[in-house]
């Protein structure tokens, strides 16, 4: 089961609200379960810098179904994924990335958020994963 294109712009449209509710600009990135871009939102003035982040960390939630921060903590040295952000092309360990499931509780696709702190991008992200 993949996520929709309608779904995919539910929780852009969800992320972005909560981003300007805390007053910051970010790139919002939507995959698919196959890990393929959906959707991508930039705000305006959001930093070019975190386009490439934003998509990265959807990816890394959805490579390993887990939300990115989660990844980071097993990625530090002597963890069981040390070194893992080297793989996949390189993948983002830090939050704002979150595995986005269905009703049914299936992993569909994944949204990553970048442009802030992360402890930001985390809370946008997880008002997009939410929304669906």
């Amino acid at each position: 089961m993949n996520i929709t294109l309608e779904q995919a712009e539910k929780a852009i449209t969800a992320a972005k609200k909560k981003a300007v509710a805390i007053d910051t600009k970010m790139n919002i990135a939507i995959v698919d379960a196959g890990a393929n871009l959906v959707a991508f939102a930039r705000m305006d003035g959001a930093w070019l810098g975190s386009l490439d982040i934003s998509i990265k960390k959807a990816k890394t939630a959805r490579f390993f179904d887990m939300n990115t921060g989660v990844v980071g903590e097993l990625s530090q040295p002597g963890g069981s994924l040390y070194n893992i952000e080297h793989s996949n092309n390189g993948l983002i360990t830090f939050p704002g990335g979150i595995p986005i499931k269905n009703s049914k509780d299936e992993i569909i696709g994944a949204i990553g958020v970048s442009g802030s702190a992360v402890e930001n991008d985390h809370a946008v992200a997880e008002a997009g994963a939410s929304s669906i």
